[in-house]
């Protein structure tokens, strides 16, 4: 926008020098001409300006810094997608979907899902909820997790509806809330203490200033679970606290979920749709690129009561309309295929998280061998880190964001070889101070290019 003004000024100011300074060789008429051809030129380029709605919210992290490591090619733990290969048995169904006999698999299907898929995910969760979803009327497949998002948001927010958002937040809800008219509230999770090794688990919100934002024109809340950046998976208690303000404000919850089978140790996940009173007033999102590692793909889905439902089918089939057939056909593949072994320690959905476990353990100790402070995740496969002590090393003079983070992880990106990302950028505006230590990484990579960054920090470190 400003690139666009600067040239209708500049192109503005030549013409009108030339003018003047040809005055005696130009009639007139001329200098009035060429004014009515600038403004004329000015009117229309202002016709087709950003609409209001969405100014405001044209910066994206993500394109921001995938453009940097475009240009310097670092080695990138920004990105949250893995570098190694998705599970045979989910690439091998997409395969044979894409040389079935059926020529109807690579032809348009049902607008809020392939029947076989919308089939899979109400049979998977009504197992895990014990009660039994209605695959036509509480699921919805989307382009991904981020369009389960938008048609949440977008079919239940009315102009000056509240959404109260839990920091850090993945950084698509808040444009999704505003663009449509919609106000969001925040509160951060703060970690209760600050002193040697951390974890997810050390980060929580308060209570009683979360209770204080439920208000009369609250529509709901915005969870995450496990948690991006921080890693967090949220206690029964939490979520029952979050359930118990839910129904006595008669707000809605989004529970984006998108992370649930990654969780380490003794963490549970925990759905809150599963709550006593909650199935009725939550709208719950998953996605496929995280549950078999295919990111590219692109399938998510939300699933909820009907009365709900119905208000993002409105927005999809308005948006949208379909998903990928052969996709989805591969991804319902994929889940009837899990669920047969859905007891056995070769379900992905148990595999992976052990996998990623002595990856998330290996980060945490090469990050702490550098002096970086790492909150080491119970879940997800991010880990965010404090830098501070290596701001000394680090020449952040040489950037110009506002924001000491971004001017931290850019100086990195091009000087150490090294790419993270912001983690202000999960932070609304207001409380962008309380993430500027912080660093986000993702361990979701090959053995090797984890070694690779653990020998990248270490001899930028012993540089004098």
């Amino acid at each position: 926008m400003i690139y666009q003004h600067t040239c209708i000024y500049t192109y503005t100011f030549l013409m009108l020098a030339r003018t003047s300074i040809c005055g005696i060789l130009t009639k007139p008429t001329t200098y009035t001409n060429t004014l009515r051809i600038i403004q004329s030129y000015s009117a229309v380029m202002s016709k087709f300006e950003l609409p209001s709605r969405f100014k405001g919210n044209d910066k994206s992290v993500w394109v921001e810094y995938i453009q940097l490591a475009l240009k310097y090619k670092p080695l990138n733990l920004g990105q949250g997608f893995p570098d190694f290969h998705a599970p045979e048995s989910i690439t091998k169904a997409l395969a044979s979907t894409a040389n079935s006999q059926n020529p109807l698999l690579q032809q348009y299907t049902r607008g809020f899902g392939h029947p076989r898929l919308i089939n899979a995910i109400a049979k998977l969760y009504s197992k895990l909820l014990k009660r039994t979803l209605d695959p036509n009327n509480e699921v919805l497949v989307t382009v991904g997790a981020y369009e389960a998002l938008y048609t949440a948001l977008q079919g239940h927010t009315n102009p000056g509806d509240e959404w109260i958002i839990i920091e850090p937040f993945y950084d698509c809800y808040v444009p999704m809330v505003r663009i449509v008219g919609g106000i969001p509230r925040f509160i951060p999770l703060k970690p209760k203490n600050t002193n040697g090794p951390l974890s997810s688990a050390d980060w929580t919100f308060d209570k009683k200033e979360l209770e204080k934002l439920f208000n009369e024109k609250t529509k709901g809340i915005v969870i995450n679970t496990p948690n991006n950046p921080i890693g967090k998976v949220y206690t029964l208690d939490e979520l029952q606290f979050i359930a118990d303000l839910a129904k006595k404000w008669n707000t809605l919850v989004v529970s984006d979920e998108v992370y649930e089978w990654i969780v380490y140790g003794s963490s549970q996940h925990v759905r809150i749709a599963s709550l006593p009173g909650m199935y009725e007033r939550t709208i719950t999102i998953g996605s496929a690129g995280k549950s078999f590692s295919v990111t590219g793909w692109k399938i998510g889905w939300a699933y909820g009561p009907a009365n709900l439902m119905h208000n993002l089918q409105i927005v999809h089939q308005n948006v949208v309309y379909t998903c990928s057939t052969p996709i989805q056909e591969a991804v319902a593949l994929g889940f009837e295929e899990e669920m047969e072994r859905f007891d056995q320690p070769s379900c992905y959905f148990f595999s992976l998280p052990k996998e990623l476990l002595p990856k998330r353990d290996y980060m945490a100790k090469f990050l702490s061998d550098v002096g970086m402070l790492p909150t080491v995740p119970e879940g997800g496969y991010f880990m965010i880190a404090d830098w501070t002590a290596l701001e000394k090393k680090a020449k952040l003079e040489e950037e110009t964001d506002d924001n000491k983070d971004y001017r931290f992880t850019k100086w990195m990106t091009k000087n150490v070889g090294l790419q993270g990302i912001p983690v202000s950028a999960f932070y609304s505006s207001e409380h962008k101070h309380l993430a500027e230590n912080f660093v986000r990484y993702c361990f979701i990579k090959k053995d090797e290019n984890l070694e690779n960054a653990a020998k990248i920090l270490m001899e930028w470190k012993s540089k004098s």
